[in-house]
C-alpha cells in the first residue's frame, strides 16, 4: 500500500460501481475505497436502479452495456435524482456515438474500456 492521495470528495464521498465485469468491480471498488470513497457495487441494471433508488449516490462510475439492459437507464434515473451528481460511463471500444448520448443526458463524462482507477478518479473530480 504505498499511500494513496486523499482526494477533496465533498460532504458525500457515496459511489455507484455499476458493470457486469465482476473482478473489474471488485478491483475498482478497492481502489476507489483507498481514495476515500463509500462504495456501494452492482453488476445489473435492476441492481443499480434499486441502488439509486434506496440511496442516491453522489458519485457513479457506470457501464453502458450490461447483459440486462442499457447503464443509461442509470444515468437517466440517477441525473433525475440528483442532478449535481458525478458520473462517468464506461464504453467499450466502438461504442464512443453511445457515450456521447450518455453526456447528453446527463453523464459528466465517458471513458473507454478498459479504464484504471486513476483515469476513472480523474474523471470523477475533474473541474469539481
Amino acid at each position: 500500500m504505498h499511500g494513496e492521495q486523499k482526494y477533496d470528495l465533498g460532504d458525500d464521498a457515496s459511489l455507484l460501481l455499476l458493470d457486469d465485469d465482476e473482478p473489474f468491480v471488485r478491483r475498482l471498488s478497492r481502489a476507489m475505497e483507498r481514495r476515500g470513497f463509500s462504495v456501494v457495487t452492482a453488476l445489473t441494471v435492476m441492481e443499480g436502479k434499486n441502488l439509486v433508488n434506496k440511496a442516491c449516490p453522489n458519485y457513479a462510475v457506470i457501464d453502458l452495456r450490461l447483459e440486462d439492459g442499457s447503464g443509461l437507464e442509470v444515468v437517466e434515473l440517477l441525473r433525475g435524482k440528483r442532478p449535481d451528481a458525478r458520473i462517468v460511463v464506461l464504453t467499450g471500444y466502438g461504442a464512443i456515438a453511445t457515450a456521447v448520448a450518455a453526456v447528453k443526458i446527463g453523464a459528466t463524462d465517458y471513458l473507454a474500456k478498459p479504464a484504471d482507477a486513476e483515469d476513472v478518479m480523474n474523471a470523477l473530480i475533474a473541474n469539481k
